[in-house]
């Protein structure tokens, strides 16, 4: 997997996050087509890097199931960088493939 598609893989879960963070992590993962061993491994290592936490569930008695995922500031400003990240990498492809277009039209 190169360091593109790992990006890919932190945007996609931090996206998720931000759009409902009532997904627990089995939900999460069948939403983004993961298994839950690899979420689970993606989510503590956003975690270590201070881009999510767990909501504090503390006095639920059942704190898997309420176990809730929310973006730090540093995990908002993370996906923003990675939005303009891919914006710019979608715009790169465009304009190459409009110059095989316009190659081929020439032609």
């Amino acid at each position: 997997m190169n360091n593109f598609e790992a990006q890919e893989k932190k945007f996609d879960i931090l996206r998720k996050i931000a759009e409902n963070s009532e997904l627990n992590q089995r939900k999460l993962a069948r939403s983004l087509g993961y298994s839950l061993g690899k979420l689970n491994y993606c989510i503590l290592e956003l975690k270590k890097k201070g881009l999510i936490k767990f909501n504090n569930f503390s006095k639920k008695k059942n704190k898997v199931s309420y176990a809730r995922y929310v973006l730090t500031p540093k995990g908002i400003k993370f996906r923003a960088e990675l939005t303009l990240l891919f914006m710019k990498k979608k715009l790169q492809e465009y304009d190459e493939l409009k110059k095989e277009i316009n190659n081929i039209d020439d032609n």
